[in-house]
């Protein structure tokens, strides 16, 4: 019996990466963790497609995205990203990554990249997948949908405390206006913007733990 294909989308810092991990490890699934890959783009453009400003430009990237070469591979158990043959996992988490992935994210040319990989690696089943339009544009036939959020203020201390756990310095209020910038651009993006599938379970885990989110997921697809 083929294995499902699971759908996870949400807002930032709503758990969806770390809670799809530990699903796919109990359901004996593939964890794809969408938002690394549009990070491990930002990576490149920041190292390779600045402008005289220090800030990406787009259009280099656009011409650049062939020598573009991401995939992700199993280290003890964990997907780890690398970037043509260089393990990225930490340096995508950055501040600087963070401040800039939605831009780039937004950009038909890199999600026309990366779409159709995305595709290709759900068409044999067992796979989970979040992300922002997961559920609408990537595997809008996924056998399931789960649409995560929480309320900003807990969004906030969840990032926060994430980023001190990699010894990377952050700033409580800048973190809060970085997901409210990301929020509003991921939202009101005109390609595949974030929003809830029509046909997802919406699961709002402000006042829920991370076990008790991943209860939720899994007693809806036992049932």
């Amino acid at each position: 019996m083929k294995k499902p294909v699971i759908a996870i989308d949400g807002y930032s810092s709503t758990g969806k990466s770390s809670i799809s991990k530990v699903i796919a490890n109990k359901l004996g699934l593939v964890h794809l963790d969408t938002g690394a890959l549009y990070r491990g783009v930002t990576w490149f453009a920041l190292q390779h497609c600045l402008d005289e400003k220090g800030s990406v430009n787009l259009e280099k990237l656009f011409s650049s995205l062939d020598q573009i070469q991401l995939e992700f591979k199993n280290n003890d158990g964990e997907l780890v990203l690398y970037l043509n043959q260089n393990d990225i996992s930490k340096q995508i988490r950055t501040n600087q990554v963070s401040d800039n992935v939605s831009l780039v994210a937004k950009q038909k040319e890199v999600r026309d990249f990366l779409l159709q990989s995305q595709r290709t690696l759900a068409e044999k089943g067992g796979i989970i997948m979040d992300g922002r339009d997961i559920g609408t544009v990537v595997l809008p036939n996924a056998d399931f949908k789960f649409f995560l959020t929480a309320s900003i203020d807990e969004r906030t201390k969840r990032r926060y405390n994430e980023l001190l756990s990699l010894g990377i310095e952050a700033n409580e209020q800048q973190v809060k206006e970085n997901l409210i910038i990301r929020d509003k651009i991921d939202s009101e993006r005109e390609i595949a913007p974030l929003k809830q599938a029509d046909d997802a379970i919406v699961i709002d885990n402000t006042n829920l733990t991370k076990k008790e989110t991943i209860e939720t997921i899994l007693s809806r697809i036992k049932n």
